[in-house]
C-alpha cells in the first residue's frame, strides 16, 4: 500500500511530537508508527508484531504493546474495543476524519465505513442531548458475506 502525504504527515508529526518530549526517536517505535500511517482500519497488537516480523524487523511482542501504550497515551493512536477480547489500534488522525467499524462475528473479519448521513445524525444527537461529544466510534456486529446464514439478504 503506498503512503498518502497525510499518512506520512501524520507519522513524522507523532515522531516529532514524542522527541521533542526528550523521547529518543527509536527503530522499533518509529516502525510501529510507520505501519499504523499505512493501515485502512484498525489492528491488534499481535497483527502489528507479525507484520513488522513478516517484513523483516526484529521487535518484540512486549516492545509493540509498550509502544501502543504510549501512543495511546499520547493521544496519537485510538484504542478501540469490537468485543473480540483484544484491543484494536489505529491512528487518530488530524481534524478528526476517522470511520466506524463492521464486525463479523463469524470470522472476526473487521471492516472500516463510513457515513456521512450517520456523522450528520449523531451531530444532530449532541446538539439535542446538550452534551459536548469527545468522540465516537459506532460498531456494528453481524456476519459478512461469507458467513451469513443462507438465504439472508441484507
Amino acid at each position: 500500500m503506498s503512503v498518502t502525504t497525510t499518512q506520512q504527515e501524520w507519522a513524522d508529526q507523532v515522531a516529532a511530537r514524542l522527541f521533542a518530549k526528550g523521547m529518543r526517536n527509536g527503530g522499533a517505535r518509529r516502525a510501529v508508527i510507520d505501519l499504523l500511517a499505512e493501515q485502512n482500519c484498525c489492528l491488534t497488537a499481535q497483527e502489528i508484531f507479525d507484520n513488522l516480523r513478516a517484513s523483516g524487523r526484529r521487535i518484540g511482542i512486549a516492545s509493540v504493546y509498550r509502544i501502543l501504550d504510549l501512543l495511546t497515551s499520547e493521544g496519537a493512536v485510538q484504542r478501540i474495543e469490537l468485543g473480540s477480547g483484544s484491543s484494536r489500534y489505529e491512528p487518530v488522525w488530524p481534524g478528526g476524519d476517522h470511520h466506524h467499524h463492521l464486525v463479523c462475528d463469524g470470522c472476526g473479519k473487521v471492516e472500516a465505513f463510513e457515513d456521512p448521513g450517520l456523522e450528520t445524525a449523531l451531530g444532530r444527537l449532541e446538539r439535542q442531548s446538550g452534551y459536548v461529544v469527545a468522540g465516537h466510534d459506532v460498531v456494528l456486529h453481524g456476519s459478512c458475506g461469507d458467513c451469513k446464514p443462507a438465504g439472508r439478504t441484507p
